[in-house]
């Protein structure tokens, strides 16, 4: 690959300054230009001319010298706030060495800027010795190159986006699909390998793009086949069909008429909560019947599955309750003689209590609408109160192969066992990574308990995604570990990578996350 020219200029780096007898990169390819030098990063293998960043836009040729663009990110707990860049060399405005002063405090270096272990016989970039409780702990740091990942986008809506396996689109190519509902959301899987190498190029492109982007919690434009139009960002609520969303729902239509029994007896004779998959019918239901409600004898279309929920009432869509439906009395098929009376007083509501109608049977038991009574309304607006606000959730889901354990340890199955029982914590850009059962190391981790821009890319094409591995030093011996690169977190924090090669590096001061707790605990002993 030729060299990257999206990218016209450096940002300001520390002056570099190279160990005495080490000389200046050259290219290992005599057939390259001799301004240029090869980054062996990734498998891409960019050559990159002087002032040039390559394909991934984190390593560029600084005068002869591949340099890291990005910072190495770092969560320290005694600061409020994101602390501006400085070379890891920087020192205090007292003089004294600024390194030496963070080695004492709690200082946790993340996988964001570490560089990766590629070609895979490298043991990890940072190694750090560090104490915690009067405990010798390590921490293993690294960026995760990462062909086998996907991202499982949880979307807080009862509108109906589209059929399950669907495909979901991004800008024409087919980037994920639609996966089973859950309470109250619709889910999306997005990415994975297949759609990453399997495809065509621009698919590959664009599959990789919209990952990037919803990691890094940026917005992003998607059409599901035979469904909605979306615009999603993790953390926001969704706009589905240009329009936002508001609420999740409080539950289906059958759990919703038993919330708030209590709440509708005296006010209504019959309430019916509209739902997609399960439409609740008070007099039915055994709430109303534990409260001795009177039978209504409204009857509902669709399936009845037990008394009071009903299946099927009406196809998926985005009207109430997550149906096609605009006008509710399209699912009553009667009002039965002998059973219903005039002046019966009939709630129509959906799951979110968005939307809500009030009828009044007539002499010939044909529901009539009316004015809502104000105490109806308070216990429709109380539907709506107990909805929690709509989401959009991203869960970055990713296999932590054979590279990524190598750069660990040099009998790598030690590490996927360890972590297994818990002796080894699992953590990305400082985030709590939940590790799946069975075999391999397979993290998942919520975008947003990450640091901003904890995602990169690499064109072969895949993510770039931070990893840490943090367990007892005398736990990382028995592993197998690379014991010879293991280095205190003074040093670390006084020359960056131990295989940085004097090439300048910056890092960035975070806070952590309040939520996830510090990285850095007392797992137990290896047995």
């Amino acid at each position: 690959m030729n060299e990257h020219t999206k990218t016209d200029g450096l940002p300001d780096l520390p002056e570099v300054v190279l160990p005495q007898g080490l000389e200046r990169a050259r290219p290992r390819n005599e057939r390259m230009a001799s301004d240029r030098i090869e980054c062996n990063a990734c498998p891409v293998l960019c050559q990159i001319g002087r002032g040039r960043a390559g394909a991934c836009d984190r390593y560029a040729n600084q005068d002869g010298v591949l340099v890291r663009v990005d910072p190495v990110v770092l969560l320290d707990r005694t600061i409020a706030a994101e602390q501006p860049l400085v070379p890891f060399t920087a020192r205090d405005a007292a003089g004294g060495d600024a390194p030496a002063a963070l080695a004492t405090a709690p200082v946790f270096v993340t996988g964001i800027g570490a560089s990766t272990t590629y070609p895979d016989y490298k043991p990890a970039p940072f190694i750090v010795a560090s104490e915690a409780d009067g405990v010798d702990m390590v921490t293993v740091v690294t960026e995760g190159i990462f062909s086998y990942c996907s991202l499982k986008v949880k979307i807080d809506t009862d509108r109906w986006l589209g059929p399950e396996q669907a495909n979901v689109r991004c800008k024409g190519e087919v980037v994920g699909h639609v996966t089973t509902a859950e309470y109250g959301s619709q889910m999306l899987s997005l990415g994975g390998v297949h759609h990453l190498t399997g495809g065509s190029k621009k698919e590959g492109r664009v599959t990789l793009e919209a990952m990037q982007r919803l990691g890094n919690k940026e917005a992003v434009e998607l059409s599901i086949d035979g469904g909605a139009q979306l615009e999603i960002q993790a953390g926001r609520a969704p706009i589905v069909n240009g329009v936002r969303e508001q609420r999740m729902r409080v539950g289906c239509g059958s759990a919703t008429v038993g919330i708030f029994a209590r709440q509708f007896q005296g006010v209504c004779d019959e309430v019916i909560v509209v739902d997609d998959h399960i439409t609740g019918v008070l007099t039915e239901h055994q709430a109303g019947r534990c409260l001795a409600m009177r039978p209504a004898g409204v009857k509902v279309r669709g399936r009845k599955s037990t008394p009071g929920r009903y299946f099927q009432v009406a196809n998926p869509g985005t009207g109430w309750g997550g149906t096609d439906i605009a006008d509710p009395l399209s699912i009553v098929e009667a009002c039965e003689e002998g059973t219903a009376w005039p002046g019966l007083r009939l709630l129509m509501v959906s799951t979110t209590g968005e939307h809500a109608a009030w009828y009044v049977l007539d002499e010939q038991l044909v529901p009539q609408p009316a004015p809502m009574p104000g105490e109806v309304a308070h216990v429709v607006a109380r539907i709506g109160e107990n909805c929690e606000p709509s989401l959009t959730t991203v869960l970055f889901l990713g296999g932590a192969g054979g590279s990524l354990r190598a750069g660990v340890s040099e009998n790598p199955v030690l590490l996927t066992q360890a972590i297994k029982h818990s002796v080894v914590n699992v953590t990305l850009g400082g985030a709590p990574a939940y590790v799946w059962p069975g075999g391999g190391i397979t993290v998942m981790v919520d975008v947003m308990r990450m640091p901003d821009n904890s995602f990169g890319t690499v064109p072969t094409p895949a993510i770039v995604a931070p990893l840490e591995f943090t367990m007892r030093l005398d736990d990382y011996r028995r592993l197998g570990g690379h014991m010879a690169q293991v280095r205190s977190l003074a040093d670390t924090l006084a020359h960056g990578a131990w295989h940085d090669d004097g090439a300048p590096r910056a890092r960035r001061m975070l806070p952590p996350a309040a939520a996830n707790g510090w990285p850095v605990g007392r797992p137990p002993l290896l047995g």
